[in-house]
């Protein structure tokens, strides 16, 4: 076999607006740089600990078992779900979006036996229908989707949605993969039992280590399993001995990832997380404000309007496919089409962390603007722009 002439490493350079991943900031990038030490020097262990700390200040949480999983937001949310789901469980998922359909999914493979409360994709769970589908199920376990990544909706009255859940003695699962970090969350006053997330969105950062925090109740649960986890990798009591006080071997963590997770998480902290979640909505506000002068609108109602997803409706006759490889081709801009029930009919576009910044949504606008012309659409791209131009000087 000969050997593979392979060029150099050149990927194109990309204004990433899309679902994610978002715009690495430069200090992440710098700290992947940085020198490996071995997964239990002690100099890492010291990072590991800044590493909790950090991740609880952004949950908004005191919960020892905070870690990032080694994996992409995707093993973090096998995790809580493959832990907390013994055989035989009945766990309670949401159907009005693409990732409730993948905690089914998990559920199953776990052992359990998921059952839908249901709500139109774009629209939150209504709390009457949570409750009622408790008092008709019984479940163990509830999960719902804070932030639903393909619909761009937000999921409100989530202290109200836990307080059912508490109520029938079940515990809580968040996905927060599209909100941590950049969408208002409060792990501890809200109620929430066990929240998982990615880091390659609001807290731009590469994917490969990705938080994860549960309660005292959520880990007495899977330390009190009768059946082991049937993931070995993902088992959260071998884990919590690496990532508790005993810093015991269990696999050789994504040294490179925790370091670019640390950076990215003191660049949280620095900003101060009220601040970042004020910096996302008036961003996103500016985005949300140039596709409506356009004349176009967002899939969800405002009420439950996400800053950091932004699902907008294309205009009739309009191709997403077109649109997304124009601003692609000509702008070096990604965003992305909607999945399931929305497919063909919404543009996703982020608007997150180190993406989250007046330049890059002035830009969408005027590219997605270019874009939609293109095609004939009735839009008036001066008045999106004069509207962004508007609310970013406000």
């Amino acid at each position: 076999m000969e050997r593979p002439r392979v060029g150099e490493l050149a990927p194109p350079d990309r204004l990433l607006m899309g679902p994610g991943p978002s715009e690495v900031h430069p200090r992440v990038l710098q700290a992947m740089s940085t020198p490996l030490v071995g997964h239990l020097d002690p100099a890492f262990i010291d990072i590991m600990d800044d590493v909790q700390d950090l991740l609880r200040y952004t949950f908004r949480t005191d919960n020892q078992w905070t870690i990032p999983v080694s994996g992409t937001g995707s093993a973090s949310m096998e995790a809580a779900i493959g832990n907390l789901t013994e055989p035989g469980d009945t766990v309670l998922v949401p159907g009005n979006g693409y990732f409730g359909e993948r905690m089914a999914a998990m559920v199953e493979r776990a052992g359990g036996d998921p059952v839908f409360v249901e709500a139109p994709w774009g629209e939150p769970l209504d709390p009457t229908d949570v409750a009622d589908a408790f008092a008709e199920h019984q479940p163990d376990l509830f999960g719902f989707v804070h932030a639903e990544t393909s619909t761009g909706a937000k999921q409100p009255q989530v202290s109200e949605l836990t307080r059912i859940a508490h109520q029938h003695d079940a515990l809580v699962i968040a996905d927060t993969v599209t909100s941590l970090g950049g969408v208002e969350l409060r792990v501890d006053e809200w109620g929430i039992d066990v929240a998982y997330a990615g880091p390659q969105k609001c807290l731009s950062c590469p994917p490969g280590a990705s938080p994860l925090t549960l309660n005292d109740r959520a880990m007495a649960k899977i330390l009190d399993r009768e059946t082991p986890v049937r993931s070995w990798y993902l088992d959260l009591s071998l884990l919590q001995e690496y990532w508790g006080d005993e810093r015991a071997y269990h696999h050789t963590a994504p040294i490179t990832n925790v370091y670019a997770l640390r950076e990215a998480l003191r660049l949280v902290a620095e900003e101060g997380i009220e601040n970042r979640w004020q910096r996302h909505r008036r961003m996103a506000g500016a985005l949300k404000a140039g596709v409506e002068g356009m004349g176009m609108a967002l899939n969800p109602a405002d009420d439950w309007w996400l800053p950091s997803l932004n699902a907008v409706r294309l205009p009739d006759g309009v191709d997403d496919d077109a649109v997304i490889a124009h601003l692609l081709g000509e702008y070096g801009i990604e965003v992305a089409g909607g999945l399931g029930d929305l497919s063909g009919e919404i543009l996703r576009i982020g608007c997150m962390g180190h993406s989250a910044r007046r330049g890059n949504v002035l830009t969408l606008i005027a590219a997605l603007g270019d874009a939609l012309e293109a095609q004939d659409a009735a839009v008036d791209v001066e008045a999106g722009l004069a509207a962004t131009r508007e609310t970013l000087r406000g």
